[in-house]
């Protein structure tokens, strides 16, 4: 490949989804290219055909999508390629880390099988040769213990590791192109900036060219030499990074960019947009205020507890293999969240977050300890009143792809919770049409889109459907853990303000579990720091982000990336990196 030559290059692409006699145009004469050893930013909302023109790329479009137009790779035109070209392809040449990465991996097998089945596939290393290779590999993108978590399945590793997995695997062959979709959406910060160098050195020994598809202005601002913008299927700006952020041209990129929580720039309103969203039909949807049968769930037996939810000494382990010991992955968690109140939750991927998260909503025991939510020790509750206990919960889980059903429509997956309300409270069915229909307007989807499948919808769009059925009872208390990692900024930033309109009219406690810095600080009262498994500190909102007490929690705050291209260079260069 010559210099003047790009690495991949997009002319005219367009595609097209056929839905029976419907027609949906997802790109629309996308055109740019990128060049060896150039790193550039795909951004724009969720739906916008980001993701869509990046499959496009290795021909992994559905077959309901027609494709046109030219995609070059080092001057090749690939789409004439048949199917063992595209297989030579995949991996070697263009690499791809997906967004998802639990649908990514194979669940049946080991993270390093399927890390050696890639080296083997495009390497003529020897399968020992290749074990030690991928090892190395989940070493280099931060996984503790690397042979131990190469005989590991996806399942028993967290959402973050996962990915980190996932990194590895899509590197593993030194690709002369690197398609990254969302590659840090369930990373930490910490480990975040340590994948970010990792591409950063991928360009710089191999010059392979990078396309990053984010949501994270933050990331784009560190990482990138140029963006493209994308909106409704088509491009509508694109330039360096400098000027992007400083001299946005078209307004949609600039919405983008005044939409981006910046850490240590809350704004004075506390919220992103300039007009808060209309909440009256999302809280009529959960159940027509604090008036009707949903008041009955919030001010169930427990209320006269000051606290939504109080953990003691929380210990929660895991069962080791034939022969191992137990893993503990919460030890000895204290936390209290006053009713009214959000609670952060912030720490490293596999610091035990979102297992602390599913011991509070009953889905893990805890070992020993005592969670009390809304007044009830749940700890050694029977299913019975456990069950009765989670109508007063709702949560939203980190990755919407295996959280919502496959053949249910996301209408009927809203609706779950309504019709599973015992009688007399259960609302009738038109009833509950019209709270599905409100809830999807109030999370940003169309009531025609009721009828869709998950997998009809990008990423975003299916957290939005998350969040919707998190709300749909008004819950005394919403675990939610990362609701926002898939969201783009915009959106993010409607359903931020939304998320704090519906906090305060229904009055709600929150367990918030996020790695986005900033995202926390715009939400919570008080946030408590993880790191492996213990709580490090915990303060108010002010305390722990600008007046740290322990060195863990400033290395967070030094390691989250701002949207600010020179800020993010100059500490860059402060670091010494």
């Amino acid at each position: 490949m010559t210099a003047d030559v790009p690495a991949l290059a997009l002319h005219d692409l367009n595609v097209t989804f056929r839905l029976g006699r419907d027609s949906v145009h997802a790109a629309r004469d996308v055109t740019f290219s990128v060049q060896p050893g150039e790193i550039l930013a795909l951004v724009g909302e969720s739906g916008s055909g980001k993701s869509v023109s990046a499959t496009a790329v290795l021909d992994l479009l559905p077959r309901t999508a027609e494709r046109t137009g030219r995609i070059e790779v080092g001057g090749n035109d690939v789409t004439r390629l048949d199917r063992a070209g595209l297989r030579r392809l995949r991996g070697k040449d263009v690499a791809m880390v997906f967004q998802e990465p639990m649908t990514a991996l194979n669940p049946v097998l080991t993270v390093g099988s399927q890390i050696v089945e890639a080296l083997r596939l495009h390497t003529s290393l020897s399968k020992a040769a290749a074990k030690a290779r991928a090892i190395e590999l989940l070493d280099l993108v931060g996984l503790p213990d690397p042979a131990a978590r190469f005989r590991s399945y996806p399942h028993q590793l967290s959402g973050g590791q996962r990915q980190r997995a996932v990194i590895a695997m899509a590197i593993s062959c030194d690709p002369a192109v690197l398609i990254a979709d969302e590659p840090t959406t369930a990373l930490d910060v910490t480990v975040q900036a340590e994948i970010l160098e990792l591409l950063r050195d991928l360009r710089r020994r191999l010059s392979s060219a990078i396309v990053l598809i984010t949501h994270d202005m933050g990331v784009v601002a560190d990482i990138a030499d140029r963006v493209v913008v994308m909106r409704r299927g088509e491009i509508v700006e694109q330039a360096p990074v400098d000027e992007i952020f400083a001299r946005p041209r078209h307004p949609y990129t600039r919405e983008l960019l005044a939409a981006v929580p910046h850490l240590g720039r809350r704004p004075e309103t506390g919220r992103l947009l300039e007009q808060p969203p209309d909440t009256r039909q999302p809280a009529d949807a959960g159940a027509a205020a604090t008036t009707t049968d949903a008041t009955t769930s919030i001010t169930a037996p427990g209320t006269a507890s000051a606290h939504a939810l109080e953990l003691r000494d929380v210990v929660v382990e895991y069962p080791g293999r034939i022969g191992r010991p137990a893993f503990r992955a919460v030890d000895g968690v204290t936390l209290n969240i006053p009713r009214g109140q959000i609670v952060g939750l912030v720490g490293e991927s596999g610091s035990g977050k979102s297992t602390l998260g599913r011991c509070v909503v009953g889905l893990l025991r805890a070992a020993s300890g005592q969670v009390v939510v809304d007044g009830e020790d749940i700890s050694q509750a029977s299913r019975r009143r456990l069950r009765r206990v989670r109508a007063r919960i709702g949560m939203v889980f980190q990755d919407p792809a295996s959280s919502l059903n496959p053949r249910y429509p996301i209408g009927d997956s809203i609706a779950e919770p309504f019709r599973l309300q015992a009688e007399p409270s259960r609302p009738s069915r038109a009833e509950i049409q019209r709270r599905v229909t409100a809830l999807l307007e109030s999370v940003e989807l169309p009531a025609a889109w009721r009828h869709r499948f998950p997998h009809e919808l990008s990423g975003g769009q299916r957290q939005r459907v998350g969040i919707a059925r998190a709300i749909a009872l008004n819950p005394a208390l919403l675990v939610a853990d990362e609701p926002t990692s898939a969201l783009d900024v915009s959106v993010q930033a409607r359903v931020l303000d939304l998320f704090l309109d519906l906090q305060a009219r229904l009055g709600f406690s929150c367990l918030f579990i996020s790695h986005d810095l900033a995202v926390v600080e715009l939400l919570a009262n008080r946030i408590a720091v993880m790191h492996r498994g213990t709580l490090v500190e915990q303060g108010s909102r002010d305390e722990v982000l600008y007046h740290p007490r322990e060195e863990y929690t400033q290395r967070l705050l030094a390691a989250a990336p701002v949207p600010d291209p020179l800020e993010q260079r100059r500490r860059r260069a402060a670091a010494g990196s």
